[in-house]
C-alpha cells in the first residue's frame, strides 16, 4: 500500500504533511494493538454491534448505488456492497455459528494468499524473493490462528481482522511519513529517474462522467489478450487464459502482449529480439527472473506498425490525468537497456512502471486544493485502489502479465480519472438522466401529434 499511495499522492504533496501522517500513524497503530489485544480474553469492549449496522449500512447503500458505476466500477461496487453487507450479517447473527464462518473465511483468504506467495518466490525467484517467502509464512500462521479455537473460541474473529488491519495500515503510514521526509524523490518509482519539477497545474476537473472519447488526448495502454492473440482457437481455461497464457488446439502457448502509447508520441511497446522456446518443458524454466534468462531485446517504433505487422490490440485503456514530462523522463532511462526477461522485464512490466511513472502525483494534484486528509480519504475509501493493490503484489511476486496489466491499468484509471461516486452526485445524475428522458418522451410526443395532423 505504501509504495502505490507514494506513486499517486506523489512526494511534494505528501512531504507538507508528514508530521499528521505520522502521528495519524501511530494512533492507528496503537488503536490495532488494542483491539486485537481486548478481543484475546472473549470479552469484547470494543462496540462490535454498532460497528456491524455501520458495516451493513454501507453495504446496502452502495448496492442500491451499484448501477450507476461505469464500466468496471459498476462490479466492483456490486462486490464490495455484498462482501460488507454479509460479514455484517454474520456479524450481527453472532453466536458460534457465525463467528465461526467469518473465521474459516479469513483463514482460508490467508491461507491461499501465503500459499501462493511462497510457490511464486520459490519458482520466480524475484529480486526479494526471500522477503515475500516470510511474508507467506506468516500469512499461513495468521490461517492457523484463524481456524484454531484458541484463545476466543471465534468470538474474536471480526475485532482480530480489524485489529491486524489497523495496525498494519498504521505501522505503513509511519514509514511512509519517515521516507517522504528525507526523499528526495519518489522511492516509489524503483531506480528510474525521476521529474523532481511539479506539476503546479491540476486539472480543471476532479471528476469526469465515462472515459475519454477517441479524439480526446489521454495516454493509452493498449493489451493484446493471450486468447485475443493466440494463433489458433484457445482450449477455453477462463483463469489461466486471463492472466496467464493461454493454449491453442496445437498445443501453442501464447502470452499476449502489452504496449503503452502517449499523444506526445512515446511509445513503449519491448519484444524479444530473439525468438524465445515457449514449449512447455522450456517455458518452465524460463519463469525464474534470474539474469541466465535474460535475452536481446527490441523497442517497437509504433502502435502502427506494430498492429499491421500483428494484429491491432484487443484492449485499450485510456487515462486523461497523466503527466507526459515524468513519462519522458522514465522512457529517457529506460529505452538505455534493452534486455528481455519472460518475468522480470517484459513487455507488461515495462507499461506497469511506465503507467506509474506517468500517474506519479496525479491524485495529489487532483485533490491538493481540497486538502490533504480530503485527498487522503478519498483515496483510501475507493474500492480500486485495493484492487490495484492486490493486482500488484500478485504481478510483483510473479510476474507482470498483458491480463494483470489491463486490471490494474483500469483500476488505476477510476483513481486517476474518477468518476462519481457520492449519493448526491449518484442522485443528480438519476435526476438528469429522468430529465432528459422526460424531454425525449414529450419531443416524441410532440412529433406524433405532428405526423397524425
Amino acid at each position: 500500500m505504501m509504495r502505490l499511495t507514494l506513486i499517486l499522492l506523489g512526494v511534494d504533496f505528501l512531504r507538507s504533511h508528514w508530521r499528521g501522517l505520522r502521528r495519524f500513524g501511530w494512533l492507528t497503530l496503537i488503536a490495532g494493538v488494542v483491539i486485537f489485544i481486548d478481543a484475546m480474553d472473549g470479552v469484547l469492549f470494543f462496540p462490535i454491534e454498532p460497528f456491524a449496522c455501520l458495516l451493513l449500512f454501507e453495504g446496502f447503500a452502495t448496492l442500491m448505488v451499484a448501477h450507476s458505476g461505469m464500466g468496471g466500477q459498476r462490479l466492483l461496487r456490486y462486490v464490495k456492497g455484498a462482501t460488507f453487507s454479509l460479514a455484517a450479517i454474520l456479524i450481527l447473527v453472532g453466536n458460534h455459528d457465525g463467528n465461526f464462518i467469518l473465521a474459516m473465511i479469513f483463514g482460508t483468504l490467508f491461507l491461499l494468499d501465503g500459499t501462493l506467495q511462497i510457490a511464486s518466490a520459490i519458482v520466480v525467484r524475484y529480486r526479494r524473493w526471500r522477503p515475500a517467502m516470510w511474508g507467506g509464512i506468516v500469512e499461513i500462521a495468521l490461517a492457523i490462528f484463524f481456524f484454531q479455537p484458541w484463545p476466543s473460541h471465534y468470538s474474536g474473529t471480526v475485532p482480530y481482522c480489524l485489529g491486524l488491519g489497523l495496525a498494519f495500515a498504521g505501522w505503513n503510514m509511519f514509514i511512509l511519513a519517515n521516507r517522504v521526509r528525507l526523499a528526495a524523490a519518489n522511492p516509489g518509482l524503483k531506480g528510474e529517474e525521476y521529474m523532481e519539477e511539479a506539476d503546479t497545474h491540476p486539472p480543471a476537473v476532479v471528476e469526469w462522467d465515462g472515459p475519454p472519447e477517441d479524439d480526446e488526448k489521454a495516454l493509452t495502454i493498449h493489451v493484446w489478450t493471450p486468447v485475443g492473440s493466440a494463433p489458433g482457437e484457445a482450449i477455453p481455461r477462463p483463469v489461466i487464459s486471463r492472466y496467464i497464457a493461454a493454449v491453442d488446439v496445437n498445443g501453442v502457448i501464447s502470452t499476449g502482449h502489452a504496449a503503452l502509447e502517449s499523444p506526445g508520441g512515446i511509445y513503449i511497446s519491448l519484444y524479444p529480439a530473439v525468438l524465445i522456446d515457449r514449449s512447455p518443458d522450456a517455458f518452465a524454466r524460463l519463469l525464474r527472473a534470474t539474469p541466465e534468462n535474460n535475452v536481446p531485446g527490441e523497442f517497437q517504433p509504433d502502435y502502427a506498425t506494430e498492429s499491421v505487422k500483428w494484429c491491432p490490440s484487443t484492449r485499450k485503456v485510456r487515462i486523461r490525468n497523466y503527466s507526459e514530462a515524468r513519462l519522458q523522463a522514465f522512457w529517457e532511462n529506460y529505452r538505455k537497456n534493452e534486455s528481455y526477461n519472460l518475468t522480470h522485464r517484459n513487455c507488461s512490466s515495462s507499461v506497469a512502471r511506465a503507467l506509474e511513472a506517468a500517474l506519479e502525483g496525479s491524485v495529489g494534484r487532483l485533490w491538493q486544493s481540497r486538502g490533504f486528509w480530503l485527498a487522503m480519504g478519498k483515496l483510501m475509501s475507493t474500492p480500486e485502489l485495493w484492487v490495484a493493490l492486490q493486482l500488484r503484489k500478485r504481478a510483483e511476486t510473479m510476474a507482470w502479465t498483458p491480463g494483470l496489466v489491463l486490471d490494474y491499468a483500469r483500476a488505476l484509471s477510476m483513481l486517476a480519472d474518477p468518476r462519481p461516486t457520492g449519493w448526491f452526485n449518484t442522485l443528480g445524475r438519476a435526476m438528469k438522466k429522468m430529465f432528459h428522458r422526460r424531454v425525449a418522451w414529450e419531443k416524441g410526443k410532440s412529433g406524433e401529434g405532428l405526423t397524425e395532423d
